[in-house]
């Protein structure tokens, strides 16, 4: 395939490496140093999962989305690698690099701006304003190019143009509109089974947005509490004072969901456990923190609380959690909303 990674960061990294090295014509949007080093050096994987084994593959690397498509032209699939807070200005942008076939995968963490897309139920079509505060996002990029996608991966940039990955290899997939008769379509199966060849453990969903809840609802409870103490999550997971708040937000975040039809299939102490398998990863919004980048709080916890409005949902220790960690990010001049 020809895909196009638009910011290769960890996670956009590890995707951009495995595609490129399994043969697929790979592409990157970057900027800074990062690019500079792709376009030099190319792009440097130290793979955590074989022992910090590290190759390396070439890529094409811009800055400008179009002077990439005049150099390469449109490619079949875009995946957006950027953090959530990043994509709205984007959507724009990489207007050149869309085609009429062009698949779009958003690999993000949190809820998706496109979550009430042809969502089926009374909010159908609504936006959120935690993600998209223009109410532009569904305008800038035709949501029929969109593929849902969860990651179940882990990695961090160390160096400009070097990726470590340092957990996972599953990546969720599925389409976005509930009102198709089949969910499982041609583009899915074919994506996955690209992924597949690259060396991921890929699925296609049925119901993507369960699949977000699920991961949503982990997300929710440790990153916020992991940034706000500096703790790996092996420590937040020993830690019985932590693990009292993280459950609590576990439980209101089932809750939300629940008010979307969303059953979690799990019990808090069952996604606790499922954390303890992280060992000492330090999860994302800890990692933004400590190198002083914009963390995703709104699309991790602001939205949940805004959803949890719009079905008269109470999430107070959600609340609580989130006031604090904005007041920290504020502090640190690290927080970009109002």
């Amino acid at each position: 395939m020809k895909i196009c990674v638009v910011g290769a960061g960890a996670i956009g990294g590890i995707l951009a490496y495995r595609l490129a090295a399994a043969g697929n014509e790979v592409s990157i949007i970057a900027r800074g140093a990062h690019l500079t080093a792709l376009q030099g050096k190319g792009l440097t994987l130290v793979d955590h999962l074989e022992n910090g084994k590290t190759a390396n593959v070439a890529v094409v690397a811009e800055e400008d989305p179009g002077e990439l498509a005049r150099r390469s032209g449109v490619p079949e699939l875009v995946i957006l690698g950027l953090k959530a807070h990043a994509i709205g200005p984007m959507l724009s942008r990489i207007a050149p690099l869309i085609g009429e076939e062009t698949v779009v995968v958003p690999a993000i963490n949190g809820v998706p701006w496109w979550y009430f897309h042809r969502e089926g139920g009374p909010h159908e079509g609504k936006v959120v304003h935690a993600l998209d505060p223009t109410a532009t996002m569904f305008a800038d990029l035709d949501c029929a190019h969109v593929l849902g996608c969860v990651v179940h991966a882990a990695g961090e940039v160390r160096a400009p143009g070097v990726v470590h990955q340092t957990g996972g290899r599953r990546f969720i997939l599925g389409e976005i509109d509930r009102h198709l008769d089949d969910p499982i379509t041609s583009r899915l199966s074919n994506l996955c089974a690209t992924l597949a060849a690259s060396g991921f453990d890929a699925h296609a969903s049925r119901d993507i947005r369960v699949d977000v809840w699920t991961k949503l609802i982990g997300n929710l409870s440790f990153n916020p509490v992991a940034a706000l103490t500096n703790s790996l999550m092996n420590q937040l997971c020993s830690n019985e004072e932590l693990l009292q708040i993280i459950r609590s937000i576990l439980v209101e975040g089932m809750a939300v969901a629940a008010g979307y039809g969303v059953r979690i299939a799990m019990t808090p102490d069952e996604r606790i456990a499922l954390a303890r398998q992280l060992g000492a990863a330090k999860i994302s919004m800890h990692q933004d923190f400590e190198a002083l980048r914009v963390p995703e709080i709104d699309a991790i916890v602001g939205a949940v609380i805004e959803l949890a409005e719009l079905v008269q949902v109470e999430v107070p220790v959600v609340q609580m959690v989130a006031a604090l960690t904005r007041a920290r990010a504020r502090n640190l001049g690290i927080y970009v909303y109002p």
